[in-house]
């Protein structure tokens, strides 16, 4: 063995198993040693399975034994995440695998086939050691359900690890796994991975393909990558992302497209940074402060910033229609079966979509069209200056109490749904540009804070890139 450990970079991890510096059983041993250590009290990995996750590890060793041979380099017949553990959304469907969703109507739902993504990861050499905890059906950005409980923050765990991806940025900082995957419609990338002081990255639309949807078509939720850094993050989005027959609206770029390693400058950088876009949604006050200090970051490395955004009003009317759009589709029938089986809060979201007529749905996309231009021309400086990126939070609050569904004020000013404080996130899910979360700061109790940072659509090797960058910059690259 060596000297690596659990919170050793994903690709120090990846190269010492295929150097055989350390096998994949002890990488394994390892991990389950650090599960064993902290998710008793942080809750974020669920249908864990130690036996299988053995013999996936052995599985991994025997192959890497015969990868080589014929004089072809060491460990260059095997997948770019051969050997690491890792732990899959319990959104995802891994086959033979427990998959609930968070519902107790699927508490004991085993699926019979791997999606695409989880199709990809394993198919990369992955050794899968169980699942990581989620929200009801992925709704709303605290981790919580009636199936396994509720996921705690790894920094304070008195405090929430945000969510959709919960499980999976909490098991991320706790070394608990070297890499994670996630899915993004209102900022369940992005949320998470600030709450707990990691890497969430929401690619573009298309860039991540996923399989089987119940619509092809609908795209406003992605799959996406989270690491401990910009150069893992890059590692598990060239497994991830690349053109798929059975997804239509795919990306043509291959993965590799996206491998580290990863370099970037800010010397020369337009940036356009906004606290809250204008006023377009109430920031708690420690979080803009520590926003607004990332524009020293970007100057002190050769940028300019200026505070500037482009207006998104149209965004909150584009997200809250389809979402509820797409929940009544995708849940209404399964609500209506089972209708004291669901939370208030998604059970209201889904009934929400019951009185939507056709004439509403097309606004929405009709607005979210208008709000993809709108990106367009404020990055190629249509009718001002041009800008590189976008800065603004990534949440509008701190991790908050765990015990509460979701803040229900900001600043003293009253939230009126579990959605009114994801506004950050939500109004660039509807531009469909790629936006990546990068930890800037923390507050006065020490909790971490995230800077949310957008690039135009189909950039993402780009913000890739600039998110490297900054992250060295700030001086918060974690291993």
């Amino acid at each position: 063995m060596t000297d690596l450990s659990v919170d050793s970079t994903a690709r120090d991890q990846a190269a010492a198993v295929r150097s055989r510096a350390i096998s994949a059983r002890e990488l394994l041993d390892l991990h389950l040693e650090r599960i064993a250590e902290r998710n008793p009290q942080l809750n974020a990995i669920v249908s864990l399975d130690e036996e299988r996750a053995r013999a996936g590890a052995a599985a991994a060793d025997a192959a890497l034994a015969t990868a080589g041979r014929d004089g072809a380099e060491v460990g260059a017949e095997v997948g770019a995440l051969h050997g690491l553990p890792f732990a899959f959304k319990d959104t995802h469907a891994v086959a033979g695998w427990r998959t609930t969703y968070g519902s107790p109507l699927y508490a004991e739902h085993v699926p019979d086939r791997d999606e695409l993504l989880v199709e990809r990861v394993r198919g990369a050499g992955a050794v899968v050691l169980g699942k990581t905890n989620v929200p009801e059906f992925a709704a709303g950005s605290h981790t919580f359900n009636t199936v396994f409980g509720t996921t705690l923050n790894p920094v304070d765990p008195t405090r929430s690890a945000g969510g959709s991806s919960g499980g999976a940025a909490c098991a991320l900082a706790a070394g608990m796994v070297p890499l994670a995957d996630g899915s993004d419609m209102g900022g369940s990338l992005r949320n998470p991975a600030s709450f707990c002081g990691v890497v969430g990255l929401r690619p573009s639309l298309g860039r991540v393909p996923e399989w089987p949807l119940y619509n092809q078509w609908e795209a406003t939720s992605v799959g996406g990558p989270m690491a401990r850094n910009v150069g893992d993050l890059a590692l598990l989005l060239s497994v991830l992302a690349g053109p798929d027959p059975r997804a239509p609206l795919a990306l043509g770029d291959p993965g590799r497209t996206f491998a580290p390693p990863v370099r970037g400058s800010l010397a020369g950088l337009r940036v356009a940074l906004s606290v809250d876009l204008g006023g377009a949604f109430e920031v708690d006050d420690e979080v803009a402060a520590v926003v607004s200090s990332s524009a020293s970051v970007f100057t002190g490395a050769g940028a300019s910033v200026a505070d500037a955004h482009p207006d998104l009003g149209l965004a909150d009317d584009t997200f809250r229609t389809l979402r509820a759009w797409h929940f009544q589709a995708k849940f209404g029938r399964l609500l209506a079966e089972h209708p004291d089986s669901f939370k208030q809060s998604l059970a209201d979201n889904i009934r929400a979509g019951e009185p939507l007529t056709g004439a509403d749905v097309a606004r929405a996309y009709t607005e979210r069209t208008a709000l993809a231009e709108t990106m367009r021309e404020f990055f190629a400086g249509v009718d001002g200056p041009a800008y590189d990126v976008l800065v603004l939070p990534v949440s509008q609050v701190p991790p908050f109490p765990a015990d509460q569904e979701f803040p229900t004020a900001i600043n003293g000013r009253p939230m009126a749904s579990y959605l009114d404080w994801m506004r950050s996130a939500y109004f660039i899910t509807v531009t469909g540009c790629p936006a990546i979360s990068v930890p800037c700061g923390t507050t006065a109790d020490g909790l971490p804070v995230g800077v949310q940072i957008v690039a135009p659509h189909g950039r993402d090797r780009f913000l890739l890139e600039v998110a490297a960058a900054f992250e060295e910059a700030a001086g918060v690259v974690r291993g």
